[in-house]
């Protein structure tokens, strides 16, 4: 049985936490939707100290954000995105339409079509987390979107010159400096000057995560998101000073971070527990780290590898660090997980920022049933039907009235009667089931 060693908030505590949030989204969205553009502005202004005539970037101001960064910083955002344009395209390549003669006469097939128009959320308030924009923009243009805006807050008072180049860089069409509910509320509803979206994905903070599910059914998202998690699953194959690194590495992401140590050695817990006071000591994000380690970090000792399993797809943590003897072991027999990370060699910042695979990906136990985004997240698998013969109608036409009659629809079932009708030379009565 697994042993609890530190435990984080009990669940009605975070409970309360989110009813304040979504009752505050509610009266926010409510308000962009009555009044646009004002709402919007006056929003801007509260939460951001920030206030402009025109809220979406001019090609000189991108253009001066791109003259601010190094050849470096610029060759290494460029890296990062043919990484992840080329896992994306590969995912791409795997999806393919189909169309198949399923009976003599009767073709069915799919196609896979883009998402129209795309709105994309980058995170930066607190950190420009430039990365977010290679996530959507890359994987929205590779899936074909035709439309893609994207909406980051100023930094430290402007727009934040390495995520409006990374916005630009990864193709975005129309880039905004707004942030929080009213970026993602005015992409949705849209205003008198924001054209509206039909889908919107990115993460962000509790308040936007809480928007984008208000506004689902509105328009379509990626996925439900809240902070950021991370597990990491190790046994005595590596140290505390490893497990205690890829543990803050997370929790500096805010002050409700959870992250969590699954591990069958009570050693390397103590151990990790004891690293992770020491380098809160000289971690400059400890002030965040510190507060997400109490207040959400766990220490769980299992019995066995197997029990460690049980207890991950228990959790169903977005990021899963897996430093043990066998990783493969969790990548074979793990279900419930937003992403991956086998072995001491790479870690969850490696998938964040530069790898390839994408970064935003399911909280909150969603892992259960969705996995994170991806180029399929863009487009729609649309059905069709085609019916070439007056034998192929007539055949499925008779099986289909007598199951509408099954269900006690009338006209339903006429409208295969009337095919058989035509197409079959058979007099059968309206409302009818075929004999």
């Amino acid at each position: 049985m697994a042993t609890v060693l530190k435990r984080g908030r009990d669940a009605a505590a975070r409970a309360d936490d989110l009813s304040k949030v979504r009752q505050t989204v509610e009266g926010i969205l409510a308000d962009i939707e009555a009044r646009g553009d004002a709402a919007v502005r006056e929003l801007s202004v509260r939460f951001d100290s920030w206030d402009r005539e025109d809220y979406r970037l001019s090609d000189q101001e991108i253009e001066g954000c791109l003259s601010q960064l190094t050849k470096r910083d610029l060759d290494d955002i460029r890296f990062a995105q043919e990484q992840v344009r080329n896992f994306a395209q590969h995912q791409k390549d795997a999806l393919k339409d189909i169309e198949v003669e399923t009976l003599p006469g009767i073709v069915l097939g799919h196609k896979n079509i883009p998402v129209n128009s795309v709105g994309c959320y980058v995170p930066g308030g607190k950190y420009p987390l430039l990365a977010s924009a290679h996530m959507s923009v890359v994987t929205a243009k590779v899936a074909g979107v035709k439309r893609i805006v994207t909406c980051a807050p100023p930094y430290l008072g402007k727009p934040a010159p390495a995520i409006v180049a990374a916005q630009h860089l990864a193709g975005a069409d129309v880039i905004y400096c707004l942030g929080g509910v009213q970026a993602v509320g005015a992409m949705a509803l849209g205003t008198q000057t924001i054209e509206p979206v039909d889908m919107l994905v990115g993460p962000g903070n509790a308040f936007v995560a809480e928007a984008k599910r208000q506004l689902y059914g509105r328009v379509g998202i990626d996925l439900f998101a809240g902070p950021t998690e991370t597990l990491v699953i190790a046994d005595e194959t590596v140290d505390g000073e490893l497990c205690a690194t890829d543990l803050l590495g997370q929790a500096e992401h805010g002050p409700n971070s959870p992250a969590i140590l699954l591990t069958t050695s009570e050693k390397l817990a103590r151990e990790t527990m004891a690293e992770v006071e020491r380098l809160l000591d000289i971690l400059p994000t400890a002030a965040i780290a510190r507060q997400a380690w109490a207040d959400y970090g766990e220490v769980i000792v299992c019995e066995s590898d197997e029990e460690m399993v049980r207890e991950a797809d228990r959790i169903a943590s977005e990021h899963v660090q897996v430093m043990t003897r066998d990783p493969d072991y969790f990548l074979a027999n793990m279900t419930n997980y937003g992403a991956l990370f086998l072995g001491p060699r790479t870690n969850v910042s490696f998938g964040d920022k530069v790898i390839g695979t994408n970064h935003t990906l399911p909280t909150l136990k969603s892992a259960r049933y969705t996995g994170g985004l991806w180029v399929g997240k863009f487009l729609k698998t649309c059905t069709y039907q085609k019916v070439l013969t007056d034998e192929a109608s007539a055949m499925i036409g008779a099986y289909c009235s007598r199951l509408c009659m099954l269900e006690g629809f009338a006209g339903h079932a006429e409208q295969a009667n009337i095919r058989v009708r035509r197409y079959g030379g058979r007099n059968v009565p309206y409302a009818t089931a075929v004999e």
